[in-house]
């Protein structure tokens, strides 16, 4: 075996070893137990525990079905990440014309977004779901639509607000914008910390 093969060998016999600690970790995470992912998945119960432990070899028919009762990215179940990395890889999507790069990574917990709104006419469709919102622009100007309130928001400002009220935000047709979105489901709420001012 030559030292290529041996080290790409040696590779994937790590990435495989942590794939147990991770699955454990996901499944802790989402407060559920190996019975239930096994009633969601149809993977035996036993056969849940030795891919945790690492006693069975993990194929990709199984790791498929976990990555999607975690919905996490196979990626995520599998990747080896350098040790004391921070660094998220993240990877922009086009939703509506508007380029969204996650800023986070848990499906179900809060979800942060940078979004670059481009210029150009929008016509806007306002929608309602559970859930909150906040907004930041970074530069440029959006326009903000919030029931019945039509507003164009600069650099600098925020705007936070309960998304079962019909919304929507765009470009106001003069020029691209960058925001950070934040969003949460019914329940969650972001907690402001401030420094106590001395007595």
């Amino acid at each position: 075996m030559s030292l290529m093969e041996d080290t790409s060998a040696a590779a994937i016999a790590a990435a495989l070893e942590q794939v147990g600690p991770r699955l454990k970790r996901l499944r802790t995470q989402r407060r559920m137990t190996l019975t239930g992912v096994a009633a969601t998945t149809g993977i035996s119960k036993s056969t849940l525990s030795r891919l945790e432990t690492g006693g069975r070899r993990p194929t990709l028919e199984l790791l498929l079905a976990l990555s999607h009762a975690y919905r996490v990215p196979l990626d995520d179940l599998v990747a080896a990440p350098e040790e004391g990395d921070p660094r998220l890889q993240l990877k922009p999507g086009r939703v509506k014309g508007r380029t969204v790069i996650p800023l986070t990574r848990q499906p179900d917990a809060m979800q942060a977004w940078k979004i670059i709104i481009p210029t150009g006419k929008a016509t806007p469709e306002p929608r309602a779901h559970d859930g909150h919102e906040w907004i930041y622009v970074l530069s440029g100007h959006m326009r903000f639509v919030l029931g019945d309130q039509d507003l164009v928001l600069g650099p600098g400002e925020v705007a936070a607000f309960d998304t079962t009220v019909p919304h929507w935000f765009g470009s106001t047709g003069d020029q691209p914008a960058e925001i950070l979105s934040i969003f949460g489901r019914p329940g969650e709420r972001m907690n402001l910390r401030t420094t106590p001012q001395p007595g």
